[in-house]
């Protein structure tokens, strides 16, 4: 056998260069996000959000023509390296200045919402017999913030990917569903504008979601409601480190296979660049509101490239057996949450 032949065998891409298949895997991802972002121009579309367009994309690409096997290396370096690194940038996002010195009382009604939606959605999977991974998912994401939580959390607790992208799914489109329910109710609901912002605050799903149903009440209010936000952000970080413990806890009994919880590092990455945020940007070095939107938007971006690769491995046979028990159980816990969360708003 030559050695042309030799190299074709070890290589995993069947034809061209290794690095221009990576390259194109990633550029792939970045093509059906960039679609994902066009089609939120269409009314209608621009509430459910680039993220879950572009996750509907992919799924249905994988249906239609498979996984793009040739470029399997550079959908990954997406899935795991740039998802990573979103983490990272979504921690700018996060002014941990302003929630501690004005969002402490909101801080124990977020922590209240993340564990009853936690326990809730875990205990309500239960009793329907959905599956155990996505209930966690979908509690973790509706109670801290989404997709980026669940996202945060995945690699913790090890869940496949094909879960991560479904639970991501099932948040952007639920969440979306309840921003808008919101707004249409805000009118007839009682109270000030102001308790309104806390209550979508504390209730909804992801900071785009309560960015959404916030805005009509004026500027005051949606202040409020991101302030309550993101200290359900905040408290992402030390969630992580209870999950890290309790998988630890969990594997310890584990005598075969990979039962080492492998330390989220890009966590430190999302506290720095919080700390950063706070502390620096705009302080010491001065910068400019478009300059920060621009930001916030590239982080949105490599978000939903990331998401496509995960969304690539959903199987529609896996998503009608697997998720509608979740996504029922996640569902009735936000709307107990909405409800209970009003009296406490």
């Amino acid at each position: 056998m030559g050695n042309e032949n030799i190299r074709s065998l070890k290589s995993p891409f069947p034809r061209g260069s290794s690095k221009g298949l990576w390259l194109g895997g990633v550029a792939f991802t970045f093509a059906i996000a960039a679609i994902g972002f066009a089609l939120t121009a269409i009314p209608g579309l621009d509430r459910l959000g680039p993220l879950a367009c572009a996750i509907l994309i992919a799924v249905v690409y994988r249906q239609i023509f498979g996984y793009p096997e040739a470029i399997r290396r550079g959908i990954q370096f997406s899935t795991k390296r740039l998802l990573r690194f979103a983490i990272i940038l979504f921690g700018l996002k996060l002014n941990i200045d302003v929630v501690i010195h004005q969002g402490l009382g909101l801080l124990v009604r977020d922590v209240a919402v993340i564990v009853f939606s936690i326990f809730m959605t875990v205990w309500l999977g239960k009793v329907l017999k959905a599956n155990s991974s996505l209930s966690l998912l979908l509690g973790i994401g509706t109670g801290v913030c989404g997709a980026a939580a669940i996202a945060a959390v995945s690699p913790i607790l090890k869940t496949k990917d094909d879960d991560t992208a479904i639970s991501a799914g099932i948040i952007a489109l639920v969440g979306t569903i309840f921003s808008i329910t919101y707004t249409i109710i805000r009118p007839f609901l009682p109270g000030s504008d102001l308790h309104y912002g806390i209550w979508s605050g504390i209730s909804l799903h992801e900071i785009a979601h309560v960015a959404l149903a916030g805005a009509p009440a004026g500027q005051d209010a949606l202040a409020l409601a991101l302030l309550a936000k993101l200290g359900r952000v905040l408290l992402l970080v030390p969630l992580s480190f209870i999950l890290m413990y309790w998988m630890s806890r969990k594997n310890a009994g584990q005598e075969s296979g990979d039962t080492k919880v492998e330390f989220p590092w890009f966590l430190i990455g999302f506290i720095l660049m919080s700390l950063f945020g706070s502390y620096v940007l705009g302080k010491a070095i001065p910068i400019s509101k478009s300059a920060l939107n621009g930001i916030s938007y590239f982080t949105s971006f490599i978000l939903t490239s990331a998401m496509v690769g995960l969304g690539l491995n959903i199987s529609l046979r896996d998503l009608r057996t697997k998720a509608l028990r979740p996504l029922i159980a996640m569902s009735i816990t936000s709307v107990l949450l909405s409800f209970l969360s009003f009296f406490i708003a």
